[in-house]
């Protein structure tokens, strides 16, 4: 008689009895721990912070952009401002512009012109017998310049006042609203980061000095590019070669630094600072798309003290106001290099790149 029993007849023992601990079910805390060691958290979190990075790229853009308000738009005045047709139109053209015009009397055209090269003034109102003159400088900002003309032609007709608009310091034919400045100093900023981020993926084992010479390497070949490709090879700006070329540089050397500092000081979630710092905040207060004086007066002035904004204005007048330079756009940009350069130096041990140092041998 056989003394197997049926298989329809066998007991199945429990899985985590069967297997032991290994096959028993894992309890909430357990399943919560695994979820955290694995990939599925940071992964989750990216979800939410992607979701909500979307949404405040498209609101900064659009607060600033969409709707440019003036807000602080300086004018220069020449001879009387009491000159019965003068007064009647600044009048009206600060009534046009909700009290942002701020005017400034100078004794002659020439200090006025000085102050529009000086890039202090925005536009020059004299008065040219029974009319007004409104000079306005397209390379000053063309949103700017496009807003003076259109209110100024409205308030002489109302007032009564014959009114000649002009541009004495428009922008170059390939570049009539001005964004190229703006394009090509957003290249350098996302690239420059972008690039950092690539060689901490792809050159993880570079050791610090050779890390910041690689951006260097970088940041000096790509700038060549962005320059050559708009002036030689487009046309669209006649750009002072070596000088566009280095402020691009040192753009894009300084961006890829901000990322690699906020590498060190936060591993893998430098990125958020960094985009928040360059791209939500730094690019739509740079004054590159919408002139200073049209944006939200905080973001006009914070802007200028971000590396976005600093490639700006520092290309800006380097490309239209030659010999009329500022050396804060300058200070800026490298002060930005300078402090990433040390942070990351000074804490180069908690970088997640490099390589171990070959042990030495005894003697």
């Amino acid at each position: 008689m056989s003394s197997e029993i049926p298989e329809a007849e066998q007991v199945t023992e429990p899985a985590h009895e069967r297997h032991g601990a290994h096959g028993r079910v894992r309890t909430g805390a357990e399943r919560w721990e695994a979820f955290k060691k694995g990939p599925f958290l940071p992964a989750t979190v990216l979800v939410f912070i992607l979701a909500a990075a979307a949404g405040l790229f498209a609101g900064s853009y659009t607060y600033t952009m969409a709707n440019p308000t003036p807000h602080h738009i300086p004018a220069a005045v020449v001879g009387d401002p009491a000159t019965p047709q003068l007064k009647t139109f600044v009048a009206g053209l600060d009534k046009a512009l909700p009290g942002s015009l701020k005017v400034t009397s100078y004794a002659t055209d020439a200090a006025a012109r000085e102050a529009v090269e000086e890039q202090r003034e925005f536009a020059v109102l004299r008065a040219d017998g029974q009319k007004v003159e409104l000079d306005v400088s397209g390379a000053s900002g063309a949103s700017v310049a496009q807003l003076l003309g259109e209110a100024g032609a409205k308030v002489g007709q109302a007032a009564g006042v014959d009114v000649e608009v002009k541009d004495v310091k428009p922008l170059q034919q390939g570049d009539p609203r001005g964004l190229a400045l703006f394009y090509i100093s957003l290249a350098a900023v996302i690239i420059g980061f972008v690039g950092a981020i690539q060689l901490s993926v792809h050159a993880r084992g570079l050791n610090p000095a050779e890390r910041i010479g690689f951006h260097i390497a970088y940041s000096l070949l790509g700038a060549f590019v962005i320059a050559a490709v708009v002036d030689w090879l487009l046309g669209a700006l006649d750009l002072p070669f070596v000088q566009s070329w280095l402020i691009l540089a040192l753009t894009m050397f300084t961006s890829g630094m901000v990322f690699t500092m906020f590498n060190t000081l936060m591993g893998r979630w430098a990125m958020l600072p960094t985009w928040g710092l360059m791209v939500l905040l730094g690019n739509p207060s740079s004054g590159g798309a919408v002139s200073w004086p049209l944006l939200p007066s905080v973001l006009g002035h914070i802007g200028r003290w971000l590396p976005p904004g600093a490639s700006v204005n520092a290309q800006h007048t380097a490309v239209y106001f030659q010999g009329h330079q500022h050396v804060l756009p300058y200070v800026v940009l490298g002060g930005w290099a300078v402090l990433s350069c040390t942070v990351f130096w000074v804490w180069r041990h908690r970088h997640p790149g490099g390589r171990p140092h070959p042990a030495t041998h005894a003697a």
